[in-house]
């Protein structure tokens, strides 16, 4: 039986001064700052819905899903199976959002940094070289297998007994276009399974794999849906330790929600992480350093320009998903607010 998940907001890195790494109390409720007429003015809020008229064609079935999270999450107060958990530096630099040419990435936002290796697995036919992990299809994977792990005390994962069942737990669908659904998982989880992961803040680097140990999924010609699939994920001892030190509450509903766009997750789960802990003053972020903390890849004259028309939607839509979520756009950037984490502190 599952034990009782509480959020001890005692375990939450709070401030930007401090190692991340860092158990530190909860933060104290800041005076709202006061606004000069110049902000103000050049204040524009952002959007917290999703209009039921698209701009550019009809309303897809994306968008409809969308609208229906955002009106359950408005109204109805998470419980505590909608309780998911990713680890804090994840929250600021995430992994790559589309295929990496070559064996590493690096991504710095600050003084937080991820560098992922691409590792080697057993197939069954000896070592085969592993793509970097990319996409919204890792992000789920990881946000899952850390829900289990902190919720249960344990790094034994069960992922389930195919992989259906598996795409089932993280709310993929499982039937139309298996097939291509299901060379994904494998493909994914395979790199994910192998990759070597650095995360850095302030002096303190943490060096290993998410995953200690890992069957591979063998493919079976005769049937892509009960392929020969490992039952437990074994994670890291290391990876453990961070995560029960550092996890960050999301809301399951919201990553179901969002789970079209890699982007969207990593947004989400940065203002999940960064809002609560604005003390005083709002925060002004600008297109240059959003950019190069969400998408280096943009390079050339129009970068910041290109990466604002990616950004926003993402933004949006994960506001939607995240109601309480204060974040305004100015001239240059967007301004961040102090506002309450998806999920609220015990005994808020």
């Amino acid at each position: 039986m599952a034990a009782k998940v509480s959020y001890r907001p005692d375990l939450y890195p709070t401030g930007d001064s401090l190692p991340l790494f860092q158990l530190v109390p909860p933060p104290t409720e800041a005076r709202p700052a006061k606004k000069s007429a110049r902000t103000a003015k050049a204040e524009k809020p952002i959007p917290a819905t999703i209009s039921a008229k698209p701009k550019n064609g009809p309303l897809t079935r994306r968008d409809s899903k969308l609208i229906e999270a955002s009106a359950l999450i408005g109204t109805e107060p998470p419980s505590g199976e909608d309780m998911a958990f990713t680890h804090a530096v994840l929250c600021q630099v995430g992994l790559p959002r589309s295929k990496v040419e070559g064996e590493r990435f690096m991504r710095q936002s600050g003084s937080a940094w991820v560098n992922v290796q691409a590792g080697y697995v057993d197939e069954g036919n000896g070592p085969v070289l592993q793509p970097i992990p990319y996409g919204a299809m890792p992000r789920l994977a990881l946000a899952w297998v850390s829900t289990f792990a902190k919720r249960n005390n344990t790094r034994e994962i069960p992922i389930g007994d195919s992989a259906s069942e598996f795409l089932r737990l993280l709310g993929q669908p499982t039937t139309g276009g298996e097939r291509g659904s299901f060379r994904t998982l494998r493909t994914q989880m395979h790199a994910l399974a192998a990759c070597r992961l650095q995360l850095g803040y302030k002096g303190r680097t943490y060096n290993g794999q998410p995953v200690e140990q890992f069957d591979a999924w063998q493919a079976n010609k005769d049937s892509q849906q009960k392929a020969l699939w490992p039952g437990v994920m074994l994670l890291s001892e290391g990876y453990f330790s961070e995560l029960i030190a550092n996890g960050v509450p999301l809301d399951n509903r919201a990553l179901h929600a969002l789970k079209g766009s890699a982007l969207a997750l990593d947004v989400y789960a940065w203002l999940a992480h960064r809002l609560h802990r604005i003390e005083g003053r709002p925060v002004i972020l600008h297109w240059k350093s959003l950019r190069e903390q969400f998408a280096q890849e943009y390079q050339g004259k129009d970068a910041d320009k290109d990466f604002k028309k990616k950004f926003l939607p993402a933004l949006q839509a994960a506001q939607a998903v995240y109601p309480k979520a204060k974040v305004k756009q100015v001239t240059g950037g967007v301004m961040l607010l102090s506002s309450p984490p998806p999920i609220p502190f015990k005994g808020a």
